[in-house]
């Protein structure tokens, strides 16, 4: 079926979407948590094959992402993202489904970030049909996840096309610029994103387009927290920045120590040098990683702390970049994979002008002692201006699903500074405010209508929570 096909009929399927209601869509959203829960053998034994990701990490990827369907579920059920707002007995506000959303699914997470992830499931709980465009990295696990919503959707009296799946290069910017398109939900490479990006904005009418792209995530260590615990920030740093052998949008990518800190930064050498090679999720991100990883010890002053191990089928072993003290960083991008570099600073106000000198970012961490935290606000204000999550005396790596989580920042972070693709509130992204002025109540939505007056709606299947 051609992408105009796939689009027409998801389109087709809108009106029946919506009019599942709020607990009707609920219910096809705890009918995907339950059909991935039940894949889930077939789910990981194809991802293992495509990705290289080990079991276990698989496994904990399928609870979460069966788990984030749950959570809109309950988003549906208390029905606040409608955003309702009455002033009297003229003006009521609703917030109403953009229409059809094509999805662009990541390498790196086959199930959170791919077919069945949040940017699909917060979609089908707006009550937007999608079409997902497979990711090439593992078209396999695609192809079963698809059958897993497919399947949902048959079962909760939708028509097959309210969610539909197009594959290969091509047929991603077709879908972007089908006209039967409403907004995109895209995770991804910088390039790869900003192309899509402007072919989203240049159509005859322009479209949102909400895209996750690149961050460095740096991480400052102050001055005591280097001195006091050394080997405590070395070993959590180092499992934070190898973890799936670097391949996560909030690994590390800048350390920012304190001149002097040479027992840390010794110990982060002695980690990083036996930490364990691992093979990248496919050829490109591999090829990828090491134009990066070059880039960076080619900038003016670099060194090479540990240098990276390769072998021609992808492995890759962690590399320690040392970047010159008097680097600004201006034109550094992340490493997608097992590397991070070094940069060091004399105070923490050198510091805190740096990180407002970078541009947009997912994440800024910050580890410090108690005793310094009345020098940390100047630090902490430019953290706020460029990133959409400030942790402090944590590693940013481990997206939490949940209501408050903001997974996203100023560009190059992400297309849209104002929207997260994590957590209860990126179900807004798929939704616009309508105001219905004067509207006698037998033509309003049944959104709108008071409670005694909405027709009786579907309820949650047995077993469902």
């Amino acid at each position: 079926m051609s992408v105009r096909e796939t689009v027409a009929e998801a389109a087709a399927a809108a009106d029946a979407l919506r009019a599942l209601g709020t607990s009707g869509r609920a219910a096809l959203l705890s009918g995907i948590a339950q059909g991935l829960d039940d894949a889930r053998a077939s789910l990981i034994s194809a991802a293992v094959d495509e990705t290289h990701l080990p079991v276990a990490r698989l496994d904990g990827e399928v609870t979460r992402t069966a788990n984030q369907a749950r959570l809109f579920a309950e988003i549906l059920e208390d029905g606040d993202y409608l955003g309702r707002i009455q002033d009297g007995e003229v003006l009521r506000r609703v917030l109403v489904p953009l229409g059809v959303v094509a999805v662009f699914g990541a390498s790196n997470f086959p199930f959170a970030f791919g077919v069945p992830g949040g940017d699909t499931v917060s979609a089908l709980a707006a009550g937007c049909p999608v079409v997902v465009k497979a990711h090439p990295g593992h078209p396999g696990t695609s192809g079963l996840a698809f059958e897993v919503l497919r399947q949902a959707v048959v079962a909760a009296g939708l028509p097959a096309g309210a969610i539909g799946m197009v594959s290969g290069f091509d047929d991603g910017a077709r879908l972007v610029t089908d006209p039967g398109v409403a907004a995109v939900g895209f995770t991804g490479s910088t390039a790869g994103g900003r192309a899509l990006y402007d072919l989203a904005v240049s159509r005859p009418a322009p479209i949102p387009f909400f895209g996750e792209l690149g961050s460095v995530n740096p991480v400052v260590i102050s001055p005591e927290a280097a001195r006091r615990r050394p080997e405590e920030l070395a070993r959590t740093l180092t499992e934070s920045i190898v973890a799936s052998t670097g391949q996560l949008c909030t690994k590390p990518n800048l350390l920012l120590v304190p001149d002097g800190a040479s027992e840390l930064v010794a110990l982060l050498r002695e980690r990083f040098a036996a930490s364990d090679p691992a093979e990248l999720l496919n050829e490109g991100i591999a090829e990828r990683f090491d134009s990066a990883l070059s880039a960076w010890q080619h900038r003016a002053g670099a060194r090479s702390l540990v240098e990276s191990e390769r072998t021609p089928d992808g492995v890759r072993s962690a590399a320690l970049v040392q970047l010159d003290a008097e680097d600004d960083v201006a034109g550094f991008e992340e490493a997608f994979g097992p590397a991070t570099a070094l940069l060091t600073y004399g105070d923490l106000e050198q510091v805190a002008g740096r990180i407002a000198r970078l541009p947009g970012q997912l994440t800024v961490s910050v580890f410090a002692e108690e005793v310094e935290l009345s020098a940390l606000g100047p630090l902490l204000a430019a953290a706020e201006r460029v990133a959409g999550r400030v942790v402090f005396d944590q590693v940013p790596t481990g997206v939490a699903v949940t209501r408050s989580m903001t997974h996203g920042g100023p560009y190059p972070a992400t297309t849209a500074a104002s929207s997260t693709s994590v957590g209860g509130a990126a179900i807004g992204r798929w939704l616009r405010p309508v105001t219905y002025q004067n509207v006698p109540l037998s033509l309003l939505p049944p959104e709108l209508l008071p409670p005694e007056l909405r027709a009786p709606l579907p309820a949650l299947t047995a077993g469902t929570h």
